[in-house]
């Protein structure tokens, strides 16, 4: 299994993936890696870390989900992997439920949303986003 992280999908897949058939709600599973420091592009805060510049993105965003209908479901500090094996593990997990494709395309489309993605790409190294769907939903 081949896996790599990015802070952005392709434009590809990120058309396949909002022209996908609207089937209702979904959880995305964030499977997230951080940067050892902060990364802004004016250079500020060069102290902070990664994960605390993401902190903020994390903090600030539960406005922007709900504005759309979607809510944070669980997020924590991967610890250690029991089961299989990887040559890393990611460093935090995050879940949010959405009501559809359109909401999440809404949210990250808006500008609340576009002014605190800054903490997001400075705080990432990369990540996976991994869409599911409820059994029988």
């Amino acid at each position: 299994m081949n896996v790599v992280n990015a802070v952005f999908p392709g434009a590809e897949q990120a058309a396949a993936f909002f022209g996908g058939v609207e089937d209702g709600p979904f959880v995305m599973i964030n499977l997230l890696k951080f940067k050892e420091r902060a990364d802004y592009p004016d250079g500020a805060e060069p102290e902070l870390s990664g994960r605390d510049a993401y902190r903020r993105y994390g903090a600030a965003v539960q406005a922007c989900l709900a504005s759309v209908g979607a809510r944070s479901v669980y997020a924590g500090d991967v610890t250690e992997l029991m089961l299989g094996e990887t040559d890393e593990l990611w460093d935090m997990v995050a879940l949010a439920e959405y009501p559809s494709r359109a909401a999440m395309m809404a949210m990250v489309s808006s500008p609340e949303y576009q002014a605190i993605e800054k903490h997001r790409i400075a705080g990432l190294a990369g990540q996976l986003n991994i869409r599911t769907k409820a059994l029988g939903g």
